[in-house]
């Protein structure tokens, strides 16, 4: 299933690619994230509380980011085990490019698989509640890059 979709940003591109690779702000972003370890400068261990339908699962997993073309935009790869609840992958193109009206439009495209449990809910269902778990992420993101560009504007 693919699914798409753009923020505009109160930040320059600059702020935004240092949020999009600052472990504690992609935390803080994340819904039903318990944990974001960092492995490496591309890689990080994530733990997420997530639920589709029915079922509710805590996937253990993680997340490498290639690709780096700073301040441009990345690829991240992620995938996820949810024990009996089944699995999930994801890969993702962000992009980051000067908005019209000021700031910074972020677009991101991505396709993302389940099986297990999940597969068999229904892919209108999963491809639903994957796209709500997306624009949430990136409303909290924008939410977050918006209120750090103003607190440094006022300074």
């Amino acid at each position: 299933m693919e699914f798409t979709g753009s923020q505009t940003i109160a930040a320059t591109r600059e702020q935004v690619w240092k949020g999009l690779n600052d472990a504690a702000v992609l935390q803080a972003c994340v819904p039903g994230c318990e944990e974001f370890i960092g492995e490496s400068d591309d890689e990080y261990k994530a733990v997420v509380v997530a639920k589709v339908g029915p079922v509710k699962a805590r996937f253990k997993g993680t997340l490498v980011i290639s690709d780096r073309d700073g301040p441009n935009g990345y690829r991240i790869l992620g995938q996820g085990e949810g024990g009996i609840a089944g699995f999930g992958k994801m890969n993702a193109t962000v992009t980051l490019a000067d908005a019209d009206e000021g700031g910074t439009l972020l677009t991101y495209v991505a396709d993302a698989q389940v099986g297990g449990k999940l597969a068999q809910i229904g892919s209108r269902l999963v491809t639903s509640v994957a796209n709500k778990l997306a624009a949430e992420f990136f409303t909290r993101f924008n939410a977050t890059m918006s209120a750090e560009a103003s607190a440094a504007a006022a300074q």
